[in-house]
């Protein structure tokens, strides 16, 4: 232990949070948490049914009583559609982020510290699906698993794994030699423990920055995938199956697919600028 005190472990931090508060942080903060709060809403207020509907209510127009943005040819009511459609394509999305931060980002890590044959072989086997357009790699994958919620999240997540173990390995590799890593590993410190305590909170800038730009990108391509019947299948709504089944009406009723693109467009939007906003919030080490 000796020698790990004669090192000093960088810290991460913020250069202060009043770097946070602008207006390029703020506005796209602000558009985040009306979709997030908004999909929330049917949880705490009676809204007509989103799956459903009664067929004599079909085709309703815009502002019809007790139904703000009107009916789909089944009868359900759009905005409930809508609010329920958001909070499924931002759980998928979610969820996928998840995984691929902490399976491909303990994936990488665990490789590039190691290094050697487990390096060169995860590497490489990342390496062929990073090959792969990442949407003709999804739509194989959802193709094979078949449209679900559940598949769709797996499908999703060969896309994410491979790029956060890249970005994990390629900021493992930066810091393994560095003298605090060293210091650690004289004083008998495990391999799970240089991980944990001295690799992860480092790379961690890195991974949660890519994770926020991550979720635009992946909400993007879910969207696609339901667009194309292989994702949440109907009359579950998502954003992207709701533009799918809109466009079907598109000349007669052009707000099922108008709401749902401009939603879609907001929240990718919001999302990217945050990430962007945060990584120049990392403070140099």
């Amino acid at each position: 232990m000796a020698v790990a005190s004669l090192v000093r472990v960088p810290a991460l931090k913020l250069r202060g949070l009043s770097a946070l508060f602008t207006v390029e942080f703020a506005v796209p903060l602000a558009l985040l948490l009306v979709v997030l709060i908004g999909g929330l809403i049917p949880f705490f207020i009676s809204l007509p049914p989103a799956v459903g509907g009664n067929v004599v209510d079909s085709d309703l127009p815009l502002l019809s009583s007790g139904h703000l943005l009107g009916t789909d040819i089944n009868g359900n009511d759009i905005l409930s559609r809508l609010l329920q459609g958001a909070r499924t394509s931002l759980r998928i999305t979610l969820a996928v982020n998840l995984l691929g931060l902490v399976l491909g980002g303990t994936l990488g890590a665990t490789a590039a510290y190691l290094g050697g044959l487990a390096d060169t072989a995860v590497m490489r086997f990342l390496d062929v699906l990073l090959a792969f357009p990442p949407l003709v790699l999804v739509l194989a994958v959802a193709q094979a698993l078949g449209p679900g919620e559940i598949h769709t999240i797996c499908a999703l997540s060969f896309f994410s794994i491979p790029s956060f173990a890249r970005i994990a390995s390629a900021a493992t590799l930066r810091l393994r030699e560095q003298p605090f890593v060293l210091a650690a590993e004289l004083s008998g410190t495990s391999t799970s423990g240089v991980l944990l305590r001295h690799i992860a909170p480092n790379i961690a800038p890195q991974l949660i920055t890519y994770a926020l730009l991550g979720l635009g990108t992946v909400i993007n391509i879910e969207g696609a995938v339901s667009f194309l019947g292989l994702g949440v299948p109907l009359p579950q709504p998502s954003l992207g199956n709701m533009i799918y089944q809109g466009q079907l009406q598109l000349s007669t009723a052009p707000v099922l697919v108008i709401a749902p693109s401009i939603l879609l467009f907001i929240t990718v939007l919001s999302l990217n600028v945050l990430s962007e906003s945060l990584r120049a919030s990392w403070s140099a080490r």
